[in-house]
């Protein structure tokens, strides 16, 4: 048993040194969500009417109706570069190192998407914390509560990607694949605005949202910023928690063995 733990311990330690090390990295992941907090909100607001609706008990503001949303983005951003990193240091780094050991090769890739999910989680409460100074009323308590779902959240995330990265057989294509599932994942959510206004317009694209993963997961952060509870979106989140996780372990098994 210490082993494995050692094995996590070292993986999160050396991800959290790669971070700290790549400074750029935790500036331009904080940008784009930054962007359309401060810039397009202030456009959007007038445009885009919110009625009251779950969690919400009251009227809010565009600004806040949107921090889950781009909290979501940091996590899907984050996600899908680490990915990449991923394949990589199975190709060329410590990974390509760590899978020759006896340890379990399912949890050294769950060791390390969980390590990514500790950085993401910081950029994500560095993002709340820039959030509430610039007036969008969250609690310190909330941000504190929000933390596990942000690392479930965070981990889904890297398992699709993983997935997606796996069945991708050029490496060098991977990130204009990514930008056609990065793109319609995010804007075909509850990210930027709610689902019963989607369904004014559009039907179709209701439906398609309301089967887009990404959005229970902006929907359960939401939920757990309002420090609200709602036990059909946990279900759906450790479903997801689940599904992508096989998917990451198939997908990352199948492509050792195409390169074997």
């Amino acid at each position: 048993m210490k082993k494995y733990i050692f094995c996590m311990k070292g993986i999160i330690y050396k991800e959290l040194i790669r971070f700290l090390k790549q400074k750029s990295r935790f500036f331009s992941a904080l940008v784009r969500p930054l962007l359309w907090l401060f810039i397009f909100s202030v456009g959007f607001k007038t445009a885009l009417g919110l009625a009251i609706i779950p969690p919400y008990e009251t009227y809010i503001t565009y600004e806040t109706y949107i921090v889950p949303g781009l909290v979501g983005m940091v996590l899907l951003f984050n996600g899908m570069q680490s990915s990449l990193t991923m394949i990589f240091d199975r190709e060329m780094g410590s990974m390509k190192i760590l899978l020759t050991s006896y340890i379990n090769r399912n949890y050294l890739l769950f060791c390390k998407m969980f390590a990514t999910s500790i950085v993401s989680t910081l950029q994500a409460i560095t993002f709340l914390l820039i959030a509430k100074i610039y007036g969008v009323e969250i609690s310190y308590v909330a941000i504190i509560i929000t933390i596990p779902i942000i690392i479930i959240s965070s981990i889904i995330l890297n398992a699709f990607a993983l997935f997606i990265s796996s069945v991708i057989k050029q490496l060098e294509n991977f990130a204009t694949v990514m930008n056609f599932v990065i793109f319609p994942m995010f804007f075909l959510s509850s990210a930027l605005y709610p689902l019963w206004k989607i369904k004014d317009s559009s039907l179709l694209l209701f439906n398609i949202s309301s089967f887009n993963p990404f959005t229970y997961i902006v929907e359960s952060i939401r939920f757990s910023l309002y420090m609200k509870f709602d036990s059909e979106l946990f279900m759906i989140l450790v479903i997801s928690f689940v599904i992508t996780l096989i998917m990451a372990f198939v997908g990352f098994k199948s492509k050792k063995i195409n390169h074997s």
